[in-house]
């Protein structure tokens, strides 16, 4: 059944192919007044921090002042950290062992040296339809639990044939368990069967996956994530809040930063939600601009986070 809002962003969109009259030069804003200011919007992102849950063969990373790289006279000398009080701001120096930490997006070049990079992923990705997949009871029983194709077709059942160039996520709700650092990695944890991964883009065409732990499948040669990588195909990993967005009728943001060459991105997903869902803000909840302040100044951690300190 297709969702009031959805109708409507589908009108206002046919607006782009019809004549413009004087008043009507401006269609996609018209879309945004009409539809996604007033959407829900939530966060499938966890914020990566020093310490975190993170594949074995990688290490934490570690957050510090930034400092002045070379002397710039009276205002800062070499190697002096810059402050709130001396220069009038701050700023953070980020040691990252691996583009493969917290929310990402894993590009082909990750496993194969034909392989496009994060750099070489189109603008075109930014806004999709998106299809929950909800295997989280079955994990609840098996937390090896891998999703089959009858999962998706069982979606299908209900919401219709998944939508080419979709993004397909899998709820696990896996990514409740963000917070054991020590454990979230370990085997047993959900995934994606092979023929699940190869039925979604070969027969639905999508965009890419998404799973909430930190590895397609718990295969010895991971050979979900070596067959995406191989055939050129990205995929998400540690997604988070899936539990939180309706398994048909929403829309996801795809946001990375853009490392050069990078084999790994630091995502940040958001997904798109009808008006009257139960979860998430709108543009009038939380528009934006200006920020909210901080209950009190910002002070750095032992692990160089900066957090609100009384």
């Amino acid at each position: 059944m297709k969702l009031p809002w959805i109708v409507a962003a589908a009108a206002a969109a046919a607006l782009i192919a019809a004549p413009v009259a004087a008043q009507d030069r401006h269609p996609l804003w018209e879309l945004y007044e009409s539809t996604f200011k007033t959407a829900k919007y939530v966060d499938l992102t966890h914020a990566f921090e020093p310490v975190q849950p993170v594949w074995p063969g990688f290490g934490h990373a570690k957050f510090k002042p930034a400092i002045a790289g070379s002397d710039l006279g009276d205002y800062a000398k070499k190697g002096d950290e810059f402050t709130y009080e001396k220069h009038g701001f701050i700023a953070t120096a980020y040691e990252l062992t691996t583009d493969q930490y917290g929310t990402q997006l894993d590009p082909p070049a990750h496993w194969d040296n034909m392989g496009a990079t994060i750099s070489d992923i189109p603008a075109s990705v930014t806004l999709r339809p998106l299809v929950v997949v909800d295997i989280h009871e079955k994990v609840a029983q098996d937390p090896g639990y891998h999703a089959t194709i009858d999962d998706v077709k069982a979606w299908e059942g209900e919401h219709g044939t998944v939508p080419e160039g979709s993004v397909v996520m899998f709820r696990s709700d896996w990514h409740n368990k963000w917070s054991d650092v020590e454990n979230f990695a370990k085997k047993p944890f959900p995934g994606v069967k092979l023929d699940t991964l190869q039925f979604l883009h070969n027969e639905r065409k999508i965009l890419f996956h998404g799973h909430e732990p930190l590895d397609t499948d718990t295969t010895p040669t991971l050979e979900g994530e070596a067959w995406l990588m191989h055939n050129h195909f990205a995929q998400a990993e540690g997604v988070a809040n899936l539990d939180q967005v309706p398994e048909a009728g929403a829309l996801i943001a795809i946001g990375f930063a853009k490392p050069k060459g990078g084999v790994g991105g630091y995502a940040r997903y958001v997904a798109i939600c009808p008006p009257d869902w139960q979860h998430g803000v709108s543009v009038a909840d939380e528009p934006g601009a200006p920020l909210p302040k901080q209950p009190h100044p910002l002070k750095r951690n032992a692990e160089g986070v900066l957090v609100p300190t009384p």
